[in-house]
């Protein structure tokens, strides 16, 4: 007979091991299509340190993965497993694990919140269906809170929820960071569903304590309470206006109970602007105060519409170090957040066909090449004979795996819906579209992944010459994993390129402590561009001469270059730059094309619009129209590479040698008053350009961002600490902010800089801002370091 726990931890680790079973178990067994309704992918992207990695402990916890959770501090969270991760308290790669909360299954996956990490926001957004954006309430929206909302817009991820975290440290500010959502422009619509209850005391308001203690859900009117142990107790609402104005729920004179009356009519009125039925539902009420009565199953569906139509933006708040408003942001997950039966690539038919999307692949010693898949359609089962359809290869899934972060338990089949990892696949690569051999032809492949632009480079030594083919091994399997690293060779040296100082230094930890690769790190340089020259272009530009079996042939390419016009937008699968056939539809990145004679065109092209003619630098915003080709039957489609290139190549001379460029970032500086003078010389010295200096926390200028008209919006005072009391709304004014922009080379050692400015105590962060012309004298100083003046 089994004897079960009753009490204390040893039953709490039971209850873990039976969650986790019942997981497993659930999608081990067959799955109908009606089961994917059930399921939410799901991302938490945010800047960095905003509390995603805490905010994915806390869920885990609650769902009963975990029974006591880590911290990012002592390095012992789940999904912050690689030893690089835990020393330095930051997230490098997105990690998947499945949680069971209530009726749904969600695919969780956490996020890097540093820019130089792109890459694995990038892949992340291409496969789910929602996501939760995580902002510090200190702070309010970032700079790279702007740069993963504009990735989920690129891969289409429309529904969304913002949850305002951190509102226990001082200096937090619901109303702030609320209004941050608007002054950004993120979205025209938010609607706050929950209400922080900073303090139940009602002197804590009147010192402006800082704190949560409790949360008001306004959809189902029920107050969150947590006690000082941590401990929630749930307390509905009394839903008389009266009733509730005299209710013992709170202590007398609390200045939330008038306010919590406005905040729950003003949502349910904004709601009704999104659906003509609920605003009938409304109409019925016979006054203002009617609205209480209107429960929560009434709300709900109309609330799901509207933010799978991206119509509204709902908005949580809580604390995830506390575990404060996790549940909710479960909850409302679970009943508003799209599912893949309302989100399909092909319609759920009796027997549709398989289609996987490889959204990332992995290295492990033990498992070897993992590659992870999203299920689009149909059902993946063992020993499935996959089509690579994106580079027309077959492949053999040996195995099925769910990951738990680092840990893996095999299951027979992935059903419609499910993101999981195959074992044994030996060529596709991350953005590859697979499909069952033998099975129908489907007409275009899944949206493809784009990694961001390289903006640094450095060499790689190997030790000894016998290390030479190891580490180029290493690269090339490096590379397979993280598309955002480059390898090009130059001149006999190999360099790297990469998203930034700290990528780089994470890829030079990966080739020793993955690959055991023997080399050192040659210098680090930027990665500057070349643009098009204003020169003409002859006629006999479009013809190549090679030999083929002895035998002299003429290939003609015809192409259009031109420089990109004011509202044409380079292609990033390009590098920046267009490149579209004779009917202007634009072409697949090079890797990803099979090998039909338009492949190895456009791979010429490729290999030239990286290496200009000039100064050996990538070209960028470059217009490339291929109009057509001429070539004799036998010639081998592959020479059509060499013939784009040398064409391509000569097109580029012609043209002559534009403006140089290179990459500039946006960089936000924190420092007291007293060394404010000194970090603003200091940048302008090199090569800043300050756009403003600010108080440190969030300005609440309206100037630019969106109207506050028709919902609700938060009074200043509900964040005690976020309040300046003497009258004016936002952070305490205690620091000092610069924002500005500046070239990249001369802030590879601002670290040290400002350490030396500051005291110790200043602090930045830098975001891609994207590559600028420079001036002449600039232009000289860059060809003199590369070699080419």
């Amino acid at each position: 007979m089994l004897r079960l726990p009753c009490h204390g931890l040893q039953a709490r680790r039971f209850t873990v091991l039976l969650r986790r079973t019942a997981l497993t178990r659930a999608y081990s067994q067959p799955h109908s299509t009606k089961d994917a309704g059930d399921i939410r992918n799901m991302a938490l992207v945010a800047h960095i340190d905003s509390g995603k990695t805490t905010l994915t402990e806390s869920i885990l916890l609650k769902s009963s993965y975990l029974f006591s959770p880590g911290t990012v501090d002592t390095g012992s969270t789940t999904t912050d497993f690689l030893p690089a991760e835990r020393e330095r308290g930051i997230t490098i790669q997105s990690a998947s694990i499945p949680v069971q909360w209530k009726n749904w299954s969600f695919n969780l996956v956490d996020t890097p919140g540093h820019a130089d990490f792109g890459m694995e926001v990038e892949s992340a957004s291409s496969v789910v269906d929602g996501a939760v954006v995580l902002i510090d309430s200190v702070e309010g929206v970032e700079a790279q809170t702007k740069g993963v909302w504009q990735q989920l817009d690129r891969y289409g991820v429309r529904t969304r929820m913002m949850f305002l975290n951190k509102l226990d440290r001082p200096g937090a500010s619901f109303r702030a960071s609320f209004l941050s959502l608007l002054n950004h422009r993120l979205h025209p619509k938010p609607l706050a569903l929950t209400i922080p209850v900073a303090s139940f005391s009602v002197e804590d308001y009147k010192r402006a304590e800082p704190g949560i203690h409790g949360l008001v859900d306004l959809v189902h009117w029920v107050l969150w309470k947590w006690n000082p142990d941590g401990e929630v107790s749930q307390h509905r609402l009394p839903d008389d206006a009266g009733e509730f104005r005299q209710s013992k729920i709170f202590p007398e004179g609390h200045p939330l109970v008038p306010e919590l009356l406005s905040a729950r009519t003003a949502l349910l009125d904004a709601l009704s602007m999104t659906s003509d039925e609920f605003m009938e539902t409304l109409l019925e009420s016979s006054s203002d105060e009617g609205y209480l009565k209107i429960d929560a199953p009434k709300v709900l569906p109309h609330l799901r519409r509207a933010t799978i139509d991206n119509q509204i933006l709902p908005v949580l708040c809580g604390s995830a170090a506390k575990h404060i408003g996790t549940e909710l942001v479960l909850n409302y997950v679970g009943d508003l957040f799209a599912s893949p039966s309302d989100i399909v690539a092909i319609p759920q038919i009796k027997s549709p066909p398989l289609r996987l999307l490889a959204w990332k692949v992995a290295w492990d010693p033990k498992k070897g090449w993992m590659t992870f898949v999203r299920v689009y359609s149909g059902k993946l089962t063992r020993h499935n004979a996959l089509l690579n359809t994106t580079r027309n290869q077959k492949e053999r899934a040996a195995k099925l795996l769910l990951l738990y972060a680092s840990e893996a338990v095999e299951v027979e089949e992935l059903p419609f819906g499910s993101i999981g990892v195959i074992l044994g696949l030996k060529h596709t690569r991350t953005g590859d579209t697979l499909t069952s051999q033998g099975g129908p032809v489907l007409s275009e492949n899944l949206h493809s992944i784009t990694p961001p632009p390289a903006v640094i480079s450095a060499s790689i030594i190997p030790q000894s010459h016998a290390d030479l083919q190891h580490v180029q091994d290493s690269l090339t399997s490096l590379v397979r994993t993280d598309p955002s690293v480059r390898v090009d060779v130059q001149e006999g040296q190999i360099l790297v390129r990469g998203l930034g100082v700290l990528h780089l230094e994470i890829v030079g930890g990966r080739l020793r402590d993955e690959w055991n690769a023997r080399f050192e790190f040659g210098s680090q340089r930027v990665s500057y561009r070349e643009a098009l020259g204003s020169g003409l272009v002859d006629e006999g530009c479009g013809s190549w001469r090679t030999e083929v079996g002895g035998k002299s042939v003429d290939i003609r390419v015809q192409l259009s270059v031109r420089s990109l016009v004011e509202g044409e937008n380079g292609d990033p699968a390009w590098d920046g730059n267009l490149v579209v056939n004779q009917s202007g539809k634009p072409f697949p990145a090079p890797d990803s094309l099979s090998n039909t004679p338009e492949s190895y065109i456009a791979r010429g092209i490729a290999n030239t619009l990286a290496s200009s003619p000039h100064t050996s630098l990538a070209l960028t915003n470059v217009f490339v129209q291929v109009q057509g080709y001429t070539s004799s039957s036998t010639v081998p489609p592959a020479t059509l590479a060499g013939a784009g290139a040398s064409i391509m190549r000569k097109h580029i001379t012609e043209l002559g040698r534009g403006p140089i460029m290179e990459p500039y970032v946006n960089i936000k500086v924190t420092v007291g008053e007293d060394s404010l003078g000194k970090v603003v010389k200091d940048l302008t010295e090199h090569g800043g350009e300050i756009l403003d200096l600010a108080s440190s926390g969030m300005e609440v200028d309206e100037v630019g961002g969106y109207s506050t008209e028709g919902f609700y919006v938060p009074p200043a005072w509900i964040s005690p600490s976020g309040f300046d009391h003497s009258g004016s709304s936002g952070a305490l004014r205690v620091r000092r902010s610069v924002h500005a922009v500046a070239p990249l080379s001369k802030m590879l050692d601002y670290s040290p800089r400002l350490r030396a400015l500051s005291g110790g105590h200043g602090q930045f962060e830098l975001a891609n801002a994207g590559f600028k012309d420079v001036s002449d004298v600039r232009a000289l100083e860059i060809l003199q370091e590369i070699g080419k003046a």
